[in-house]
């Protein structure tokens, strides 16, 4: 069963990682289609071991019939809570990251002023035309140029001050259920619950699977 459910297993993280990097998909949507392609294998493998069936439309009409018959009990639900506990922050996070890349990269190329460029080459050179090669500029003078330089940076500072501390609040409150490493290190405890629950279960959910007119209209005529 392990290997039937790789595909289903390989789609779950893939959706996991792009709702991370910013594409547009629902996580209520990749965990329910998970769990929807979980249930025709349990159902096959566990619950009614003996069908004959093994059709994609009979696998569909088991797909199909798992969001009313419920036959993992609460764990999609909780697999849903700690998915949306964890994911959005750490998509947040990622995106203010990114964010602060620009920016650093946008400061990179920053051009300066005439003005400046003077007073870089006066403070830096002005020395050698007294042959004082060796010579540093005085701190006071090299401050004052400096700060004539990133005047029009160091207004970024107190924006920049506040978006650091930002990134550490945040990532500081993403421990535990907020933590995507730990959730998703621990998804297969919660899968491998959520398969027990239906195999406990099983006597009822074959009932339920059993009185649905989809699939019993199947099986009619199939059989």
């Amino acid at each position: 069963m392990a290997l039937e459910a790789a595909a289903s297993i390989q789609e779950f993280f893939t959706d996991v990682g792009l709702f991370l990097f910013g594409a547009d998909v629902n996580p209520e949507e990749f965990v329910n289609r998970f769990f929807d392609s979980l249930f025709p294998l349990v159902y096959n493998h566990l619950i009614n071991p003996g069908v004959t069936d093994s059709s994609l439309e009979y696998s569909e009409c088991i797909r199909m019939a798992r969001r009313d018959i419920g036959p993992f009990g609460n764990i999609p639900q909780r697999v849903l809570g700690q998915m949306g506990r964890s994911l959005l922050p750490s998509r947040t996070f990622l995106q203010a990251l990114n964010l602060g890349i620009e920016v650093i990269n946008t400061t990179d190329h920053l051009r300066f002023s005439k003005e400046c460029s003077r007073a870089l080459l006066r403070m830096q050179y002005c020395p050698h035309c007294q042959g004082l090669t060796f010579s540093k500029p005085c701190m006071g003078y090299c401050l004052n140029v400096v700060r004539g330089c990133l005047a029009h940076v160091a207004e970024l500072h107190p924006h920049w001050h506040t978006y650091i501390q930002s990134l550490e609040e945040l990532s500081d409150a993403m421990h535990g259920t907020y933590d995507v490493e730990h959730v998703l290190l621990n998804f297969h405890l919660l899968v491998n619950d959520a398969v027990m629950q239906a195999h406990l279960d099983g006597q009822t959910i074959l009932e339920q699977v059993s009185s649905r007119s989809t699939v019993t209209d199947f099986l009619e005529v199939n059989h």
